[in-house]
């Protein structure tokens, strides 16, 4: 019987994935509280012993040997849910201290079932992760018994279970494909440097090689796009752009935006935008469907980027100059200065202040605030220029709408 114990032991610990140790202890603790139980003595001096090598168990009461076999049945059940208790929570704990490590990776599972629109994905023998309906990719719907991979993003302890949240919408859920798919990121002879994604629909992923000799957009996308395609297929058919890193802004901004051509990029740096013209034929393909091409250029590159056509361009140069003319201290130049500070319309002009005309520019303080007060009353006037044509607008379809109803 006692080296019947130690197998049971050595098969919970290989199951469970516990410390023997700890089971033995738990298994101790046990017998002492049904010893106590059975003697009505809560607090009674019992100790309890099993050798570690043959299974042997020796009790004692107040230094007095006791037989633990002869407490009878009631004492054995106290005994048994003791044990079962401590050996959930050190399952529990064990979970816990796994999976909290492996937090950020990436892990495959089974579907079983759906509660509540959340996925129950079973991880292994004895573990269950949770993905919530907020971490599932829209569109996607996963069967029971379907392979799938997510991300570990949390790991929580409760009461009564340690929950693992999974993901397949976050961004790193992304990155560790790629570090999967691509094994120049894995060594390190590729970095991702910027990330940013709306699942289900597109990602853009910025690269840069540290080995001159190594394309880093050729190897993200494979021989014939086999890489690339791999990652999409796990996506369900996310697009995925390729964005080559630059160290330059400038140059940065302008891959992010692609697949269209940019002509001309105007940096702000005092107000982090970035105005950005392209032809007309390239305007829609900048902006992207509902605008998703230059969001998420903005979430990769960091900058707030506007689009603008060469004539709403020239139309907001022109319109500061008029601007700027209306204060008498101010020179011609003042302009050009103006944009290669990247202020390029009169509401940039408001934005940025005092201050940086004043730091950047080299101007008084005075003439700098007749600047702003002056870009203060255009912005005024161009706001009520626009509420105004919307509202002939709006008249417009109203009294076409009538004319179709007669």
């Amino acid at each position: 019987m006692n080296q019947e114990l130690l197998r049971i032991v050595e098969n919970i610990a290989r199951d469970k994935n516990i410390d023997k140790e700890l089971i033995f202890l738990d298994l101790e603790e046990a017998m002492v509280s049904a010893a106590r139980k059975h003697f009505g003595e809560p607090e009674s001096n019992i100790v309890v012993s099993i050798d570690r090598n043959n299974g042997q168990i020796t009790a004692f009461k107040d230094e007095v040997q006791i037989d633990i076999k002869r407490l009878g049945r009631i004492p054995a059940q106290t005994a048994k849910q003791v044990i079962i208790q401590k050996i959930r929570a050190g399952e529990r704990d064990s979970i816990y201290a796994e999976f909290v490590q492996r937090t950020g990776e990436i892990i495959s599972g089974t579907v079983v079932r759906y509660e509540s629109g959340t996925v129950i994905i079973n991880l292994d023998r004895w573990t269950e992760g949770f993905m919530p309906r907020s971490e599932q990719i829209m569109g996607q719907t996963h069967r029971a018994g379907e392979r799938i991979r997510c991300l570990i993003l949390d790991v929580k302890e409760t009461s009564n279970q340690v929950k693992i949240i999974l993901s397949r919408t976050h961004p790193d859920f992304i990155r560790r494909l790629f570090e999967l798919e691509v094994p120049e990121i894995n060594e390190k002879i590729i970095e991702i440097r910027a990330l940013a994604r709306e699942a289900g629909y597109r990602t853009k992923v910025a690269v840069a090689s540290m080995d001159d000799k190594v394309d880093p957009v050729g190897a993200c996308v494979g021989v014939r796009g086999s890489r690339i395609k791999n990652i999409v297929d796990e996506l369900g058919g996310e697009k995925i752009d390729i964005v080559r890193w630059n160290e330059s802004s400038q140059v940065l901004v302008s891959n992010a935006l692609m697949p269209a051509k940019v002509s001309e990029i105007a940096l702000c740096f005092e107000l982090g935008r970035a105005t950005v013209v392209v032809d007309d034929d390239q305007l829609s393909l900048a902006i992207g469907k509902h605008g998703q091409n230059v969001r998420l250029a903005a979430r990769l590159t960091g900058w707030d980027i506007d689009i603008l056509t060469p004539d709403e361009y020239n139309q907001g140069i022109e319109r500061l100059s008029s601007c700027i003319k209306m204060v008498e201290e101010a020179k011609d130049t003042l302009v050009d200065k103006l944009i290669a500070l990247g202020v390029i319309t009169v509401p940039d002009l408001e934005d940025v202040g005092v201050e940086p005309l004043i730091n950047e520019l080299n101007i008084n303080a005075n003439l700098a605030e007749k600047l702003i007060a002056a870009a203060t009353e255009e912005s005024r006037r161009m706001a009520d220029e626009s509420k105004q044509k919307e509202a002939e607008k709006q008249l417009a379809q109203q009294t076409k709408a009538g004319d179709n109803e007669k």
